[in-house]
């Protein structure tokens, strides 16, 4: 009986959504922008209460086990409560996208006609562990003029609750619909069906977490998906490379934070300098409490201390203080490499070869390619967005970070003086 209940609560919670992106289309920029406002202040004066329900999160996934990647990226305290904020107060300061006009044309025949920018609808984000993701993805939700149903992972229960309702609270003396935003905060699987069933109220779903979600959400939706697979993230050291720069970037990119999607994983060298720059390296992380797998060649560089590298390990998004590490003969085996392994989300060379690196932005088919900076980059906030829905590694309709302008389509408005078609 519980079960039905829940199942009929998220579809008539599907139906209010549906009826209040209606609502939000007509909003001006300044009535969603004082909702974000005033959500920013409400994180930041609740945040004793968030950081009480977080601790009883942390609690038990210390008690489970999880392992530091995946509590850290769960924790909220002060430091990332004021982060969550101030991605809502730069959101605010963002073009608002909606009603942007993309093309004007007249016809022979004297028809105007517009392309404008328009919310998706309804938007469904399921995800998991990070609570911050549930007031980044309901800032640029409401921003973009859509309603949000959002259904967080069970190990993150009581902090996304939490979060949500704080910012549903702080809606009430806005203008923003309340129905706008929902929590499905059921944790069984069965609910996540009844979602992904909701084809006529919910018209896009973006699943945020490990690759089994994703893949589930994937085969499960009647929904169209925007899909966020692993990130298996590379760093390719070529032979005219500045070592010491690229020992500082391949650091960074594995090291500064280890679970999150755009940390590197693998970390490929070119033959001619792999002798001068694996042995400093490899020391460097291995000081940093850094695994090493490496290729045959790597382990005779190196010698002991190294693992030996599986075929598994050049796909495997570790999440972790673990690195595959492989010597390569060229540019070409470094590219090939890449597109047969990585998962098309962020990857970098390290050149002072400007041919070097044109080809390698050429041929690498990912989301976000970098020449001489860390591939930790790949971020919305990073990239100026204000935050982010996620990182899409598909190619339609949204590719890399996904924010205000990848949450809205697009119609075409049609002005006649009474023209037929003959």
């Amino acid at each position: 009986m519980e079960t039905k209940r829940s199942h009929d609560a998220i579809i008539r919670m599907a139906q209010k959504a549906k009826i209040a992106c209606a609502q939000m289309a007509l909003l001006s920029s300044s009535v969603k922008n004082e909702a974000l406002r005033r959500m920013a202040e409400a994180l930041l004066k609740g945040k004793a209460y968030l950081i009480r329900e977080n601790t009883k999160d942390l609690n038990a996934a210390r008690r489970q086990n999880y392992s530091k990647p995946i509590i850290d990226r769960l924790t909220l305290n002060e430091k990332r409560i004021g982060e969550m904020a101030q991605c809502l107060w730069d959101t605010v300061k963002l073009k608002d996208p909606v009603g942007e006009v993309l093309a004007v044309f007249r016809r022979p025949n004297g028809l105007l006609i517009k392309k404008i920018r328009t919310p998706i609808g309804v938007i469904g984000i399921i995800y998991e562990s990070r609570p911050n993701v549930t007031s980044d993805c309901i800032g640029l939700c409401l921003k973009a003029g859509n309603a949000v149903i959002l259904k967080g992972g069970k190990e993150a229960f009581h902090s996304n609750k939490a979060v949500f309702s704080v910012l549903k609270k702080a809606l009430h003396k806005t203008k923003i619909p309340q129905e706008a935003i929902h929590l499905v905060s059921w944790r069984d699987r069965a609910s996540l069906n009844v979602l992904l069933a909701q084809e006529r109220y919910v018209d896009l779903i973006i699943p945020r977490g490990g690759e089994g979600l994703i893949r589930f959400v994937a085969e499960h939706s009647r929904i169209p998906v925007i899909k966020h697979y692993k990130g298996v993230c590379h760093t390719y050291v070529g032979p005219r490379a500045d070592l010491k720069m690229a020992r500082a970037l391949c650091f960074n990119a594995k090291v500064q934070r280890p679970g999150v999607c755009n940390a590197m994983e693998t970390m490929l060298v070119h033959r001619d300098v792999a002798a001068r720059f694996l042995p400093l390296m490899i020391t460097d992380f291995q000081k940093a409490g850094v695994e090493i797998r490496g290729c045959p060649r790597t382990r005779q560089i190196i010698g002991k201390g190294i693992k030996r590298a599986t075929a598994k390990d050049w796909e495997e998004e570790y999440l972790d203080l673990i690195l595959s590490v492989k010597v390569v003969d060229s540019l070409e085996e470094a590219i090939d490499h890449i597109n047969t392994y990585g998962s098309h989300h962020s990857d970098a060379i390290v050149t002072q070869d400007a041919k070097e690196a044109d080809l390698f932005l050429r041929s690498v088919d990912s989301a976000c390619l970098y020449v001489n900076a860390s591939t930790r980059f790949t971020d919305g906030y990073q990239f100026g967005f204000g935050a982010e829905i996620g990182i899409s590694t598909d190619k339609l309709h949204a590719r890399g970070p996904m924010a205000l302008e990848e949450l809205t389509t697009y119609k075409y408005l049609v002005y006649g003086k009474g023209q037929i078609r003959t």
